[in-house]
């Protein structure tokens, strides 16, 4: 007899079928496990021997093959752990055979028996929906399953429970659906005191989702204006929630199996490698611009990354996903992000100060800031300096205005720019293709004439042309003005990067 219980392999945010198939056959005693396993696959064997002891059970002294179909995909993980207890169990004779009909599996079995959360649950969940089946799972992770639909969702706390529940001497509860809190973190607008281009720039790339560069000494407030862009973005939109939810879900950062309400902001250190940033690496895991798809990611110390990893960032922040290819398959993962980058303006940071900056200045600056390739620079829609804070600004009282009143011009911006794109593919103006940005962002003969003279002055790429049009589109929209006009084309001109000079 052979028992067959479906699961899945993951590759990338694409769920493939996989039938675990056990065979219980006399000859010499062994348990081999085939279908392209890796480590933490054929390991699952010890983990599968130890639960069943821990139930009072015990493998026959006969001959097991476990088969992961089909037998050319690449299987990783520990989730197959508990699809391959399953397998044993219908075998033996211990479930019926028809009890797992219809249900796909996935679990990692502890060596007392418990049922260990994985990654892929919510992508699970997802494909076991679409194709009309239900899904068993850890407990821990029933809320996070439950969102997918209509499915029969059977979250178990522990292989004897699950044993119990499939025989109908015990009846599990289906999973109630869980909801991370939702909770405003950073700083907020009114604790930083001076800086206002600083803030207005920030303002802007929250409402059209632009990349944004910002240059200045240290302690200049660079980091504190970057933390505190969370505070000023919309909230999730339950679709943008389920996106996000689902990469976190395959990279296992899903806490309690709730689905994620805020937005990411991610922060990796400088000297992250790039499969670090743009995921990669033996499993083909999401990087850091996929972890933090409709968010925020945030590099600090720009220059200090590797130049290698930097580059590697273009194509995503071009094209919103990230395709990691191997010579088994190759992977795409969604990496729509905002790209926030602080630097100093040269190695020691006080460029223009006499009494502080190196005796190599300016050199070291254009030394410095030749590490940023000008393609990855073309790709940013707003350059802000950041001056030093003077101590005139330090000892004013805070700012009237708080993150949230930020917030609300933020949102009615937002809100303009969904009912604009309806039906699109893009979300805000920075998604904007040219198409598009010529139906709504077209500005009036004063603005067009300046729009040209700038672009020939600046030697304005094709793809920085059609960035100030979307940064200007923006300005009308924080205004809640219907058409772009000279005034918002001078403006987002201000904070394109010039060129260097001879």
């Amino acid at each position: 007899m052979v028992a067959h219980v479906g699961t899945m392999a993951f590759l990338g945010l694409e769920a493939r079928r996989v039938d675990v198939q056990v065979q219980i056959s006399s000859g010499a005693v062994g348990f081999f496990t085939v279908g392209l396993p890796d480590k933490a696959v054929k390991e699952s064997r010890e983990r599968v021997q130890a639960t069943l002891d821990a139930i009072g059970l015990a493998l026959p002294p006969r001959r097991v093959v476990v088969n992961l179909s089909p037998a050319d995909l690449p299987k990783e993980g520990s989730h197959y752990d508990l699809p391959i207890a399953l397998g044993l169990l219908c075998a033996m004779g211990l479930v019926p055979a028809d009890a797992l009909d219809g249900y796909l599996v996935i679990g990692e079995l502890g060596l007392d028996g418990r049922i260990a959360p994985v990654p892929g649950v919510l992508l699970a969940a997802l494909h076991a929906a679409e194709h009309e089946l239900g899904l068993i799972c850890p407990a821990s992770q029933g809320g996070e399953a439950a969102w997918a639909g209509e499915v029969d969702v059977v979250a178990a706390p522990d292989l004897l429970s699950l044993l119990n529940h499939l025989k109908g001497t015990q009846l599990l509860s289906p999973p109630e659906r869980s909801l991370a809190e939702l909770t405003r973190s950073g700083p907020d607008m009114a604790e930083i005191k001076g800086q206002e281009t600083a803030k207005r720039a920030i303002e802007i790339a929250a409402a059209g989702g632009h990349n944004l560069l910002m240059s200045g000494p240290p302690g200049s407030g660079k980091s504190l204006l970057a933390a505190a862009l969370p505070g000023i973005l919309p909230e999730l939109t339950p679709s943008e929630a389920l996106e996000v939810s689902m990469v976190a879900s395959i990279a296992g950062e899903l806490e309690g199996g709730r689905l994620v309400r805020t937005r990411p902001f991610r922060a990796p250190h400088h000297s992250a490698s790039m499969p670090a940033l743009v995921g990669g690496g033996a499993r083909a895991r999401p990087g850091e611009v996929s972890l933090a798809h409709l968010g925020i990611l945030f590099l600090d110390e720009l220059p200090e990354f590797q130049r290698g990893v930097l580059d590697s960032l273009r194509q995503p922040l071009e094209t919103g996903t990230v395709m990691v290819a191997r010579a088994a398959a190759h992977v795409s993962y969604p990496a729509r992000v905002q790209l926030i980058a602080a630097m100093n303006p040269c190695r020691c940071g006080h460029l223009g100060d006499a009494a502080q900056a190196c005796s190599r200045a300016p050199k070291c600056a254009a030394d410095y800031q030749a590490r940023i390739s000008g393609p990855l620079l073309d790709r940013i829609d707003l350059h802000v300096d950041v001056p030093a804070v003077s101590a005139a600004d330090l000892s004013l009282p805070p700012p009237a205005e708080t993150s949230a009143d930020v917030a609300r011009r933020v949102a009615a911006a937002r809100a303009l720019q969904t009912a604009r794109y309806a039906g699109h593919s893009a979300r805000t103006n920075a998604e904007a293709d040219g198409k598009l940005l010529e139906a709504s962002a077209t500005p009036d003969e004063a603005g067009r004439k300046l729009l040209t003279q700038a672009a020939e002055q600046l030697r304005l790429s094709a793809r920085g042309y059609h960035r100030v049009l979307r940064v200007a589109r923006t300005l009308a929209d924080l205004a809640g003005a219907e058409s772009v006009t000279r005034m918002h084309i001078a403006e987002a001109l201000s904070y394109r990067r010039r060129p260097p000079t001879n």
